[in-house]
């Protein structure tokens, strides 16, 4: 049995995004909330809030125990990209990217 939850759109760029995921790659969910709560960087509390709702999920609908579940998968996608222009020099525009994140996380009883 498996339990997921999935955030999209989120506006941080999916290599940030990661970074972050990468650490909590198949631990123990206590274990990577307890990782994630010390990681400075702002997709550490997203990736949190993440693993906090897909074990919520495991316990409420699919009546798990929440001390046997770890992290089986979780990726940072690439989501939609906002382009904005800014203006330049004699009359030119540059584009800046601002790049979005699909982040989804799989949690498995061992």
């Amino acid at each position: 049995m498996e339990a997921r939850a999935i955030v999209k759109h989120v506006r941080i760029a999916p290599r940030k995004a990661q970074q972050v995921v990468d650490l909590v790659r198949g631990k123990q969910v206590d274990e990577a909330l307890a990782i994630l709560k010390y990681v400075p960087r702002a997709g550490a509390v997203i990736v949190e809030k993440l693993i906090k709702s897909a074990a919520a999920n495991a316990e409420n609908n699919h009546n798990m125990n929440r001390d046997q579940l770890f992290v089986a998968e979780i990726y940072a996608n690439q989501g939609p990209t906002m382009k904005r222009f800014r203006p330049r020099a004699m009359g030119r525009a540059t584009t800046i990217l601002k790049r979005t994140s699909h982040i989804g996380v799989v949690l498995k009883e061992k």
